[in-house]
C-alpha cells in the first residue's frame, strides 16, 4: 500500500492507483498516532514538508521501502534512520529549481518597486507616483549555490546584475564570482537565501550581519525560516537597516504571531516558491517513478540517502 500524508496528487499518481493501493489523506500528517497506525502495513509513503518522517516512524513501518519527497528540503526526514533500515530517500532535487528562481526575482522586483504597497494604495483611492528602485545592473548576492541558486544566476544574465555568491561546497561556478559570506552580505544590493536548515545555518541572518548590508538592501529568503533570526530581522527593518525583505519561508509554518504582518516593507508568501503547476506535474512523475522502482526493485535515479536500493 502507498501511503499520501500530504496534499501530494496528480494525474500520475492516478495512473499509479490502477495497479497499486493508494491511501490519500492529505491531513495525515497532523494524526501521528494515525500516521504511525497506517504505516504499517505501507510500502511507499509520500510527503511533503509536514510530515516528520522520524526514527520512531520508520521503524513502526516493517514493509516501507521508499520515502518520496515532494520538494526539495529534507530536514523533516531522519535519512540515516532511512538508510539504516534499509529504506530509500528519493527527492526530485532541483526539478522546482527555476519555479523557485523565478518567485525569488518576482519578490525583489516587488520589493524594490513596492508592488504590493502601490496596489493597496491604488486601490483606496490614491495614485501614489513616487520612485521606486531597479534590480538591473545591481549586485545580487546569493547565500548558497545549489540547483536554485544556479537557475536564480541564470536568470539575472538577462538583467546585467553582476551577481556573487557564496557556499563554501562549490568551487566553481561559471559567470558567478564565489566568495566569503561578509562579501556577499557587504556589497549585494538584493541578498537572496537558498539554504538548508542545518547546525551551521540557523540564525545565520542575524542582527550583525543585517548591520553589514547596505541601507538600501534587499533580503529574500526561499531557502528555509531557520537560517534567519526573525526577531532580529523585524527589529532591522522596524528601524531601518535595510531597505525591506520578502519572505516565503518561516521558522514555523504558519506562524501564529506574525512578527511582520503590520510592516509595509516586508512582503510573505505561505512557502509557495517552488510550487507551480509545471513543477509539481515534473517532481510528481518523478515520485511516481521511484515509488514504482521501489515496488518493482527497479534502479533508483533520485535516491537521495546511502540506500540506493531497498532491502526490505
Amino acid at each position: 500500500m502507498i501511503l499520501i500524508s500530504e496534499d501530494v496528487w496528480s494525474e500520475d499518481f492516478a495512473e499509479l492507483q490502477k495497479r497499486f493501493p493508494i491511501t490519500h489523506e492529505p491531513d495525515l500528517w497532523s494524526r501521528k498516532e494515525d500516521l504511525k497506525s497506517k504505516l504499517a502495513d505501507a510500502t511507499a509513503l509520500v510527503v511533503r514538508n509536514r510530515t516528520q518522517v522520524t526514527r520512531e516512524l520508520i521503524e513502526s513501518a516493517p514493509k516501507l521501502k521508499v520515502i518520496a519527497r515532494a520538494g526539495v528540503g529534507l530536514d523533516n526526514i531522519d535519512i540515516e534512520a532511512a538508510d539504516e533500515n534499509g529504506v530509500v530517500v528519493a527527492a526530485a532535487l532541483g526539478i522546482n529549481a527555476v519555479a523557485v528562481a523565478e518567485h525569488t526575482l518576482g519578490l525583489a522586483i516587488s520589493l524594490a518597486r513596492s508592488i504590493v504597497d502601490r496596489d493597496k494604495s491604488t486601490r483606496s483611492g490614491e495614485w501614489n507616483r513616487g520612485a521606486g528602485s531597479e534590480i538591473s545592473g545591481k549586485t545580487w548576492g546569493l547565500l548558497g549555490f545549489g540547483a536554485t541558486g544556479r537557475a536564480v544566476a541564470k536568470l539575472l544574465q538577462g538583467f546585467g546584475c553582476e551577481v556573487i555568491a557564496y557556499d563554501p561546497f562549490v568551487k566553481s561556478a561559471e559567470g558567478v564570482k564565489l566568495t566569503t559570506l561578509e562579501e556577499v552580505i557587504s556589497k549585494s544590493d538584493v541578498i537572496s537565501i537558498h539554504l538548508p536548515a542545518t547546525k551551521e545555518t540557523t540564525g545565520m541572518i542575524n542582527r550583525s550581519l543585517l548591520e553589514k548590508m547596505k541601507k538600501n538592501a534587499l533580503l529574500v529568503n526561499v531557502g528555509r525560516g531557520e537560517v534567519v533570526n526573525e526577531t532580529e530581522l523585524e527589529a532591522a527593518l522596524k528601524a531601518n537597516v535595510i531597505a525591506g525583505a520578502a519572505l516565503d519561508v518561516r521558522v514555523n509554518e504558519p506562524p501564529k504571531d506574525d512578527l511582520f504582518k503590520g510592516l509595509h516593507n516586508v512582503i510573505l508568501t505561505p512557502h509557495i516558491a517552488g510550487i507551480t503547476e509545471e513543477s509539481q506535474a515534473a517532481i510528481n512523475r518523478v515520485l511516481v517513478s521511484e515509488i514504482e522502482a521501489a515496488l518493482t526493485n527497479s534502479p533508483h535515479k533520485y535516491a537521495v540517502g546511502k540506500v540506493k536500493q531497498a532491502t526490505r
